[in-house]
């Protein structure tokens, strides 16, 4: 029986993979564990695309590395290969074929890793670290798309050392997501940009920020007909908005919604607010994840603005998450992200990356048809 399919019940019974670990706070929820996770703090995970047969996972870290593991219908995981940058790893992808992976770092590069050979190179180069970087594929051109704190977005052919293009952010790029013809970015001091992908990279609109705090993730969403109708936008402050491109009605189908927050919800105590620190669409019900800083995943459908589920508290916040192409499999990572401070990092601590079935949890409670 597949672990991972729609039938599955696993994650539902009381016995774990790892026997009974009921007093485990490191895996509350008791799934999956990745086997040979990083040795330092979990930036980004990143699922194989539909192209590719089978389900691999790439994992990038704050230990310099980048690793893929084969995840098997029956759970286990199998790691493949792994390659170095010379500073912490912010952000992988896949290319849309599958046969590379590119991954941006704090060494002011970002590389390709051809997946077949095992051989990375350098495709892009920034004056500052580069925290995004995406795979464009357009009928009339394929690019990589690198968003730096130099305060530029640059447009890579992977077989040039110069971009293609560079745009001026207004600020430090902090966060950003691409579905094609839609990318947006999210910069430091609230910026917020939206970009047309067709024939070539065009800037189409700058928003306001619909949250007062600092940006942390976001995350594009499609319509029903496919199309990316507009995007999730998580900041630090608990909050994550819902910001559609071109609504009937803005002030009624834009809205901002609270997550990761605990203790007081009357105004005597006062309320622990955390870091929103990634979101994901379910690939095929279109409801989304979020995992913050307060050791915890939800699950919302937003277009019933309900929330769907949300895990128990694990010991370290999560970092980061993702679905595969299917939407079966969600991958979440566990590990301080340094939103304490240096007082509260316990190098005794190990870092975690789950897999949980999610076909049943992330279907909408009522569907509207």
């Amino acid at each position: 029986m597949s672990l991972f399919g729609a039938s599955s019940g696993f994650g539902a019974g009381g016995t774990s993979v790892f026997g009974n670990a009921t007093t485990d706070s490191h895996n509350p929820m008791k799934d999956v564990e990745v086997t040979s996770p990083p040795d330092d703090s979990i930036s980004c995970l990143a699922f194989s695309p539909p192209a590719m047969p089978g389900n691999f996972l790439i994992g990038g870290s704050w230990a310099n590395d980048v690793r893929c593991w084969e995840v098997q219908d029956n759970g286990q995981t199998v790691p493949k290969a792994q390659q170095m940058h010379t500073g912490p790893v912010l952000d992988v992808c896949w290319s849309d074929d599958g046969s590379k992976v590119f991954t941006a770092s704090c060494d002011k590069t970002a590389k390709m890793w051809d997946l077949n050979s095992n051989q990375a190179m350098q495709i892009a180069q920034h004056e500052a670290p580069i925290r995004t970087v995406h795979w464009i594929k357009a009928p009339n051109y394929s690019c990589v798309m690198t968003g730096s704190w130099d305060k530029t977005l640059k447009f890579w052919d992977t077989r040039s050392p110069s971009p293609m293009m560079s745009l001026q952010l207004p600020e430090r790029c902090y966060c950003a997501d691409v579905v094609y013809p839609m990318a947006v970015v999210a910069s430091a001091e609230r910026g917020l940009i939206v970009y047309q992908l067709e024939n070539q990279p065009s800037e189409f609109r700058r928003i306001d920020s619909p949250l007062k705090h600092q940006h942390r993730c976001v995350a594009i969403f499609k319509d029903k007909q496919n199309k990316p109708t507009g995007f999730a936008l998580g900041s630090i402050e608990g909050r994550v908005a819902i910001h559609y491109i071109n609504p009937p009605n803005p002030a009624k189908d834009n809205f901002t919604f609270k997550c990761h927050r605990s203790n007081g919800t009357n105004t005597a105590t006062p309320q622990d607010i955390y870091a929103v620190n990634a979101i994901s669409f379910h690939p095929v019900h279109g409801t989304l994840a979020t995992v913050g800083s307060d050791g915890r995943f939800s699950f919302w459908d937003k277009d019933a603005r309900t929330k769907l589920k949300t895990s128990e508290q694990l010991d370290q916040p999560i970092t980061a998450c993702c679905f595969n192409n299917n939407g079966n499999i969600f991958a979440y990572s566990s590990s301080y992200d340094w939103s304490k401070g240096h007082e509260y990092y316990n190098p005794q601590k190990k870092n975690y990356i789950f897999l949980r079935n999610a076909a049943e949890e992330l279907k909408p409670r009522n569907k509207k048809w």
